[in-house]
């Protein structure tokens, strides 16, 4: 319920829990999994009443290095480290990047919406422009699209088309309607195919445009009403 309204995550609303500050109706609670009735019942942190935060939506261009997570075991600079001075409240990841991965991250403090977005059936088209070692062929782009299994996975693409190519690597747009973990990198290195870069430029019709890199921008409502079409 914490996270539903947008004070926190689930992770970080366990550890309150756990830690006594947090109350029900005047009553410490330390089970996380206690029930709550929010339209009867009064939820405190450090003894303040909890009301349901403004909804907040945004738009990050994500630098590679970054790990998408509130805090990293090894210590690693996370987006959260980005986005320390930015005023913003708490905000989850809509979704993920990996490490290595550059571009288009939303984060929103809107559990519901947030969910719409990456709930498998509701395949949201997501695209990265991906760099390759490698000049694929069209019969390669095909095999490609059609997929592989992987580690007991499917792993295809919506629709892979070459943009450019040097002498020894091209460019390549590759569109997923669902994504399981390290997706591309994995489809690629089925086929001896490389990455060297992957950036996400679009999720949706939502598009990364000029937005600088490590930067962040509010999205505008009928964006947001866009996306939770």
């Amino acid at each position: 319920m914490l996270s539903k309204l947008g004070v926190c995550s689930r992770s970080q609303a366990g550890q309150w829990i756990r830690e006594g500050r947090v109350s029900l109706d005047g009553h410490v609670i330390r089970d996380p999994e206690w029930p709550v009735l929010i339209d009867r019942q009064q939820l405190a942190v450090d003894g303040r009443p909890v009301q349901r935060a403004a909804c907040v939506y945004v738009a990050f261009n994500k630098p590679r290095g970054l790990v998408v997570s509130a805090a990293d075991e090894q210590g690693r600079a996370t987006v959260y480290t980005a986005l320390a001075d930015a005023g913003l409240p708490w905000l989850g990841p809509v979704g993920r990047l990996d490490k290595a991965s550059e571009g288009l991250l939303l984060l929103s403090n809107d559990s519901v919406w947030a969910a719409h977005l990456t709930e498998p059936g509701h395949r949201v088209d997501k695209t990265y422009h991906v760099q390759v070692d490698a000049i694929p062929d069209p019969a390669l782009l095909e095999r490609l699209a059609r997929g592989v299994v992987d580690k007991g996975e499917r792993l295809a693409a919506r629709r892979v088309v070459l943009l450019r190519a040097g002498e020894k690597n091209a460019w390549l747009e590759v569109v997923l309607d669902e994504g399981r973990n390290r997706h591309i990198r994995r489809l690629l290195a089925a086929h001896g195919i490389g990455v060297l870069r992957l950036v996400r430029v679009a999720i949706g019709s939502l598009v990364l445009g000029d937005l600088p890199k490590g930067q962040w921008r509010h999205l505008q409502p009928e964006e947001v009403a866009m996306l939770s079409r």
